[in-house]
Formats: structure tokens, sequence, C-alpha cells
């Protein structure tokens, strides 16, 4: 029975597992990912993860490899440069893993693989054309069309986090100025906040969130903002592609109708196009394990997702 070794790099997270070939999870394992930590010390993180997952399932043969990692990338290749992690720039990643487990290495955007993971496995299910996307410390997201994943020239569909909501907006990482993933990620949302006066607890989204639920004006206001932001780029998004769902997970999508009630005011504000008033944008089923499940899609589900 075939078992794959799934990752999911994050700049919060490093998260690591088994799946077994009907993509349930046997052992996971996360840990912090080093904040201030260099290429070598990333991934030495990275490594003793993998084994604690490796030994929660009793350590199989490693057959396969699937891995999701923030971008940008270079793709197939798999060398990496995450905007949320300075200490990996144009690292080999695929070639790492190659060389110390002696498997085969799928590696694909992170938010990629949330977006084949609710569609194989969670919110998407049934649904031909649809984006999945992740607001958290970025903001990300992957294409289905046609009942298969979408992936750009460069492996880069669908990534909404780079859609310009405010033409004079604050930059962003990438050398743009105004993008979605400018305004709308966690750390931008917590960082406005405290810019408008917010003092109310760590400067932190989940702390704004938290905030926000007992009622502090300025972190409704920075969460409304956020949630804003993202129905105006997928108002454009979904108009463009003619989608019928939108799945969004991440850390900031935990806000719930603090998040998702401003996007579904700027959504039907500007969705006037007939065929864009129908699509739904609803929070992701699968939570935290999404992006190892999509990683293991990347493996055992390859004939819709992986087309490198």
């Amino acid at each position: 029975m075939q078992r794959v070794l799934v990752v999911d790099v994050g700049g919060t997270k490093l998260a690591t597992g088994v799946v077994d070939h009907a993509g349930h999870l046997i052992s996971e394992h996360r840990t912090p990912t080093p904040h201030d930590g260099d290429a070598e010390a990333i991934w030495s993180a990275l490594v003793a993860g993998i084994e604690r997952a490796l030994d929660g399932a009793g350590r199989p043969p490693v057959e396969a490899m699937g891995v999701g990692c923030g971008g940008p990338m270079q793709w197939p290749e798999g060398r990496v440069s995450p905007l949320t992690m300075t200490g990996w720039r144009d690292f080999p990643l695929r070639d790492r893993l190659q060389e110390r487990y002696g498997a085969e290495v799928r590696l694909h955007n992170d938010a990629i693989c949330v977006a084949i993971a609710e569609h194989w496995q969670g919110a998407g299910q049934e649904h031909a054309n649809m984006l999945g996307m992740v607001v958290s410390t970025g903001v990300g997201g992957g294409l289905i069309l046609g009942g298969a994943l979408h992936d750009g020239a460069t492996g880069n569909g669908g990534h909404i986090g780079h859609v310009v909501v405010e033409p004079d907006g604050p930059q962003c990482r990438c050398g743009g100025r105004g993008c979605l993933e400018a305004v709308a990620r966690g750390p931008a949302v917590a960082a406005w906040a405290v810019e408008h006066g917010w003092n109310d607890g760590e400067p932190t989204a989940a702390a704004v969130t938290a905030s926000a639920r007992t009622g502090n004006e300025i972190a409704v206001a920075a969460l409304t903002r956020a949630g804003r932001a993202v129905g105006l780029a997928l108002a454009s998004t979904v108009a463009l592609l003619d989608l019928e769902l939108v799945c969004i997970g991440g850390g900031l999508a935990q806000a719930g109708e603090l998040l998702f009630g401003p996007l579904a005011e700027a959504y039907a504000e500007h969705a006037g196009v007939h065929y864009a008033r129908a699509p739904r944008a609803i929070p992701a089923a699968l939570g935290q394990q999404a992006g190892l499940i999509g990683a293991a899609a990347l493996v055992l589900r390859g004939d819709r997702y992986w087309h490198a």
C-alpha cells in the first residue's frame, strides 16, 4: 500500500506527515518556522520534523514525496524563495529532499496545495471551476479549471495575492504596490490596527481578531478593510475566470463573519456581470491539514493535479 511523505512549508509553521493511498494522514508533526534562521537552520528544522512524522508512522519506506511551499519559486525545479522566509532565497528544496530521502519529490506552491485538497476532499468537491485561496502570513491561491489544476506558465496560476486592490496602497514585498497581500495578510492587518491606535494585545492578526470579537472598533475596522479587499479581488477574478466557487482558508479566515461579512458586501458591490453574481465564497473545510493533503494529491492524483 502506497505511503507518501508530505511537507507543508510556511512562514509560521513547518508541517510534515505521512499519508496513505486514500489521502488519510497516518501521522503528522508541526513545528514553528525559525523566524531568524538562515538557510541551513530552516533546513535542519524541516528534516527534524520529517523524521518525527516518519517515527509516528512506524518508519515506512519513503516511496514518494509531495511538498507545498510558499512562493515565489522556480517550478517544477523546486528552487524556492518564500517571501515569508528570508532565510531561503533560491533554495534547492526539491533537490535537497531527493538527495536525503532517495524518493521522487513533487513540489508546488503551498496555496495551490490547499486548493487541490479542497477540490479533492474538501469544500470544493463536485465543482469543476474553483479558486482555493489562503489568507494567512501571506495571501495565495490555486485554480481548478475544468476539473484539473491550472498551473499557469510558471506554476503560479491563481496567485490572487498579487492582484492590485489599492493602486496607491502599501508597498508589497513583491515590489509592487497595493497588492491584496499587502493589505489583507495577517501581519498587514495587525500593523494597520496598531498604526490606527489599537493596543489591545500582541500585534498579531489572532489578537486583533480576538479584540474585534469583543467589539473593539479599530480591530473591527482592520478586519473590515481586509475583508473588503478580498471581496474586491474576488469580484475581478471570478469575472475573468467564470468560477463556480471560492474556498478560503488560512489563519485570518478563522475570523469568520468579521472577515466574510465585509468580503460579501464588497463582492456584491463589484460583481456586476450576471455570471459572477452566483459564485459563493466559503470557508475551506479541511483546516490545517489541507496543505498536507494537497501535497499528497500531487503524487496520489497526479492525473488531475501534477502536469510538470
